[in-house]
């Protein structure tokens, strides 16, 4: 009996399949076609389309901001938005607190076999209209491909690059006693839309996350204000957790008034259901500023000019006394210390 070639073949391998297969994460052909079905696509750029080992780029003069994070919020989609768009707003964001102007992203992904490429494709969806708005580009990232259990669902770590303007130097531990305190909006939305969201529970009003791109904002209020002492996002932690960094880094007091302090109606109900202070709770589309006191209303005026920063107020100043630590006066007259939160509240909001 003669043998052929025909004998030593093997059967075309499935490549059709409607979840994602530990064979996606091998390197071979399945990991190329998901790469050139779902991601390529997506975040088409010349960069991004050579498929090297890294991203060379033509880096404008200036001194550089870059940043990285996780993302393994629990659900995928939430209210507002989903696992994709706030991981892009997240690292966007963390540039633009430095002053930056963002420019490029990378993008890693931790996906559980299992999980349906069509979940995967609305992420990538989402991911894609993000980096639009935000006129950023996606020019690397990674794919990884684990056995179910191993992670839940997916994880998604992105990585940011800006430049930074000349004359702009924000920092944490630049605060002075006199300057004010400035917040771009209402508190607490996004970690309650995602806790509501995951417990099943309901109110009057629906709570959506706020996950936005706050560089705009920023460039509006640094365009009135150069000198501007310190930005961030109070993402984890909240609002209570951003000024005590603040404090303890610049050796300052701050204290705040409580009647300044914008919570929407749901978000106070939900905080008060469940047991939480909003002063603690996530947000993924605001900023606190503290600026020189002369210059709180021209931030302010450029905050409220801008959508995401409508609602912009004065939560309070930076004092001498008590340094290290952040109070708020009350609606009785009192004042309260307002601590580091001790613990996890909501676990998985980002």
């Amino acid at each position: 009996m003669s043998i052929t070639p025909e004998d030593f073949s093997c059967p075309l391998p499935i490549t059709d399949h409607d979840t994602v297969q530990l064979a996606h994460g091998s390197g071979g052909r399945l990991t190329a076609e998901l790469v050139e079905k779902f991601f390529l696509p997506r975040f088409a750029n010349p960069t991004l389309a050579r498929l090297e080992d890294q991203a060379v780029l033509e880096c404008p003069g200036g001194r550089l901001a870059f940043t990285t994070d996780t993302f393994v919020v629990d659900p995928l989609f939430f209210p507002g938005g989903s696992i994709g768009d706030l991981a892009v707003n997240g690292t966007v964001n963390d540039v633009a607190m430095g002053g930056a102007k963002p420019l490029w992203l990378s993008a890693a992904f931790v996906i559980e076999e299992g999980l349906p490429l069509a979940t995967l494709h609305a992420v990538l969806l989402a991911m894609e209209q993000a980096a639009k708005d935000a006129g950023v580009t996606i020019v690397t990232g990674d794919t990884k491909v684990v056995g179910k259990g191993a992670c839940d669902k997916l994880f998604i770590t992105t990585t940011g690059l800006g430049v930074v303007p000349e004359g702009v130097n924000l920092s944490a531990a630049n605060l002075r006693p006199g300057d004010a305190v400035l917040l771009s909006g209402t508190i607490g939305d996004h970690g309650m839309a995602i806790l509501t969201s995951r417990e099943g529970l309901s109110f009057a009003s629906r709570i959506e996350s706020d996950t936005a791109a706050l560089h705009e904002l920023v460039a509006a209020m640094l365009a009135v204000c150069p000198e501007m002492r310190a930005l961030r996002d109070p993402t984890r932690g909240g609002v209570a957790t951003t000024l005590n960094e603040f404090a303890k880094s610049s050796g300052v007091g701050i204290m705040l008034r409580e009647e300044a302090i914008p919570v929407r109606p749901a978000v106070r109900a939900a905080g008060e259901v469940l047991g939480i202070d909003p002063l603690y709770v996530a947000n993924e589309g605001k900023l606190i500023a503290v600026v020189p006191a002369e210059k709180t209303e021209a931030v302010l005026a450029a905050m409220r000019a801008h959508p995401l920063g409508a609602h912009g107020v004065c939560l309070g100043e930076v004092t001498a006394a008590n340094a290290g630590l952040v109070a708020m006066r009350t609606a009785l007259g009192t004042h309260r210390i307002i601590d580091m939160p001790v613990g996890e509240q909501l676990p998985r909001i980002c």
